[in-house]
């Protein structure tokens, strides 16, 4: 009985020639689609790599956390689109290390911490990890974008234009906290969650020695009568958008939650003193009633009444 042939030996071996008219397909990246070509090009012309901004700045929060205060992180957390969430932290002496490691394992270079204390006192803190530096802020004049109910209104994920006062250029802190601000809320070119446009302004302004900042949306006439030229800012008009906050810095720290003072606010009162001093007032009206009726006293045992002629009058 014959053998079979196999199935290769049947079958004509045919070559498939590339078609010489179709181009090959360009590489994908993050950015989107290049061409080789292009990129071989802009490699040989630049004498050194392009800077990429991949700034990741971790928001997170402490135990026991106020309502407000936590609407506020999360405001915060809308207005960066460079951020990531995480579990909430317990606000020990050892944070700063469990901190440090959290923002390893999420692939971040900043962090912004919310701390409560005594659900009054709202502590913030800026840290550029692992190295530092890090600044530590007391939170007042919290308002929320729910309570203020402001009419302004702004795409989410765009990049945002930071403008800050004068008085940042007076002193050293304030250069390096200027510096501090615009690394962690300053939104990377190109970043994968934002969108390329600017339509709202972060406002950092010095009054008393605090920082208030305030959200605007750049609203501009849509009409197609009325079109706005280059340069045309006198038909822009700001509208604010929400939230409210100013921070009281207290201290500069060289590394990351910690490490050498910097700088230390001379001018810094805590919360607790501030209590302290209310509940010395209040305990001091007291004082002053307790001493009203000694004084009384004192002064009806001095000073006693003359007996009455006519006080067994009646009893007969």
């Amino acid at each position: 009985m014959a053998k079979k042939r196999k199935h290769s030996e049947t079958l004509p071996i045919v070559s498939v020639k590339k078609d010489e008219g179709a181009l090959e397909r360009p590489k994908r990246t993050l950015t989107g689609w290049k061409d080789k070509e292009v990129v071989k090009e802009a490699e040989s012309g630049s004498d050194h790599a392009v800077f990429r901004n991949k700034e990741k700045v971790l928001v997170t929060c402490s135990r026991r956390i106020n309502f407000r205060y936590r609407h506020l992180m999360l405001n915060v957390v809308s207005l960066l689109p460079h951020c990531k969430k995480d579990n909430k932290v317990e606000s020990r002496s050892s944070k700063g290390a469990t901190l440090n490691e959290l923002v390893e394992l999420k692939g971040c270079s900043s962090c912004l911490f919310f701390e409560c204390r005594k659900h009054k006192d709202l502590y913030l803190w800026m840290s550029k990890c692992p190295s530092g530096p890090s600044v530590k802020f007391l939170v007042n004049a919290v308002h929320t974008m729910e309570e203020l109910k402001l009419t302004g209104n702004h795409l989410k994920g765009s990049r945002p234009l930071l403008t800050f006062s004068s008085n940042f250029d007076k002193d050293v802190h304030w250069k390096l906290l200027k510096e501090i601000i615009v690394q962690i809320f300053g939104t990377p070119k190109e970043h994968r969650h934002s969108k390329p446009y600017h339509d709202h302004v972060f406002v950092f302004s010095i009054v008393d020695d605090h920082i208030w900042f305030r959200n605007y949306q750049i609203s501009v006439p849509h009409n197609e009568s009325v079109k706005v030229a280059r340069g045309g800012l006198d038909k822009m008009t700001l509208i604010e958008v929400g939230p409210r906050f100013c921070l009281n810095p207290i201290k500069i720290f060289g590394g990351s939650f910690g490490g050498p003072t910097l700088y230390e606010n001379p001018l810094y009162v805590s919360p607790n003193q501030i209590r302290a001093l209310e509940k010395k007032k209040k305990a001091g009206k007291y004082s002053k009633k307790v001493k009203a009726k000694t004084r009384r006293k004192m002064h009806e045992l001095s000073n006693p009444l003359e007996p009455d002629e006519f006080a067994d009058m009646w009893k007969e």
